[in-house]
């Protein structure tokens, strides 16, 4: 997937456990597992909203483009 996202990388520099962020967000510690480890089809924004407030960061910590690999034939 394009989107990578670096929720780890951000729990990392706050040093805060992954259930703590859930419990700031207001979401359960498995649809954070589904984001955190991009197998999410898609955030709402009120939920990117509340993690970025929780993690004090701004979206473009949280999700990054990275573009696909592609085979040249």
């Amino acid at each position: 997937m394009p989107i990578a996202v670096d929720i780890d990388v951000m729990l990392a520099r706050r040093k805060m456990s992954v259930g703590e962020l859930a419990d700031r967000v207001g979401i359960t510690p498995a649809n954070l597992a589904v984001l955190k480890n991009g197998r999410a089809r898609a955030v709402r924004f009120v939920t990117l909203a509340a993690l970025c407030e929780a993690l004090d960061c701004q979206p473009g910590d949280l999700l990054r483009w990275e573009p696909e690999e592609t085979t040249d034939r």
